[in-house]
């Protein structure tokens, strides 16, 4: 039985969380180390792969910031991946560049951009987080720093990539190509807009046992960009962002947009403020549309998101976008909603 006090206590809070769902404000969550079996999402199709290689170290009982780092480097070294490490396109004038940054439960961070000759960016990124004062090394001293670190020098540029560039070369349209998979000049065959050979940037982001999230976001960039271009994926709040008190969200898409509304510290402060996920990440989306008159049908951004007790969701500005989810009972691809 209830004290009179604790009752009339229980029974004032009772009252109040509908008020405080009204009002945007999350009500009281149980300690997610308890209540959220491990899991990680990637975006797109190929993020099932970039999964299976987290899970191993999430199942053992290992932290989400290994196990983002082990399922990025997947794409990066696959070399039919043409958006992510070996493989990629390369910038117009025929250089492979990466971005890639990661992050954890407890803010602290390190990314790289325009890399050159590394495969694993991501692996790079962490060690810029763990062994030096800063956050971002770009260009010639990311090179640098990644050969001092032990890093194997390697060609990016595969005949496959190189070949789709010569021809790009001949065209009249000298300019980056945004969003390449959604464009037939350029897909591969038997590929499908948002398909599992014709995607952007991989983002991951993991819950581990204890209840610590990490992510993880690494690129080659857009297609045919100007040399130096950098977008969203190596930039916290844009491509990626983690709150071990929040969530996490990733990005994909056209990084410039991103960049425009710092898209993935949006996402997660939307989550902050008691939006579920895929909420959170359609205001997001929504956001970056009302720059436009109508929506762009050459453009295609996304998000995905995780908050800190394990519920999942994405948006996409247009139709064909998926991400992959892996928990202890579960391994599923989701066809995000958009809002074309």
């Amino acid at each position: 039985m209830l004290a009179r006090r604790g009752f009339l206590q229980l029974l004032g809070l009772s009252a109040a969380l509908p008020a405080l769902a009204r009002a945007g404000v999350p009500a009281p969550d149980p300690d997610p180390a308890t209540d959220a079996a491990p899991l990680v999402v990637s975006t797109w199709a190929f993020g099932q792969a970039a999964n299976a290689a987290a899970w191993h170290v999430l199942e053992a009982g290992g932290a989400a910031l290994d196990a983002v780092e082990a399922g990025a480097r997947v794409p990066e070294s696959d070399p039919a991946n043409h958006s992510v490490g070996l493989g990629g396109y390369p910038d117009r004038d025929g250089h492979v560049t990466l971005d890639a940054c990661v992050m954890d439960h407890l803010g602290k961070l390190g990314s790289v951009a325009c890399l050159e000759e590394i495969v694993h960016a991501v692996s790079v990124a962490r060690r810029v987080m763990e062994k030096t004062p800063h956050v971002l090394l770009v260009g010639e001293g990311a090179l640098q720093f990644a050969l001092g670190e032990g890093f194997r020098r390697q060609d990016l540029l595969t005949p496959e990539a190189e070949q789709a560039w010569r021809a790009w070369l001949k065209t009249a349209e000298y300019r980056p190509q945004p969003n390449i998979e959604l464009s037939n000049r350029y897909r591969m065959p038997g590929a499908v807009p948002g398909g599992e050979r014709n995607h952007d940037t991989i983002g991951i982001l993991a819950l581990d046992r204890a209840g610590h999230l990490a992510g993880a976001c690494t690129t080659s960039g857009m297609a045919f960009k100007m040399r130096g271009r950098v977008g969203d994926s190596p930039i916290s709040g844009a491509g990626l962002f983690v709150d071990g008190e929040v969530g996490a969200a990733s990005a994909t898409g056209v990084g410039e947009e991103c960049l425009r509304i710092c898209g993935s510290h949006t996402v997660v402060e939307l989550v902050r403020q008691g939006r579920a996920p895929e909420q959170a990440c359609k205001e997001a989306i929504e956001r970056i549309a009302r720059r436009y008159p109508s929506p762009p049908r050459d453009l295609q951004m996304a998000f995905v998101a995780v908050d800190r007790h394990g519920r999942v969701g994405g948006y996409a500005l247009q139709p064909g976008f998926s991400y992959a989810v892996r928990t202890a009972v579960d391994d599923r691809l989701v066809e995000a909603p958009s809002l074309t």
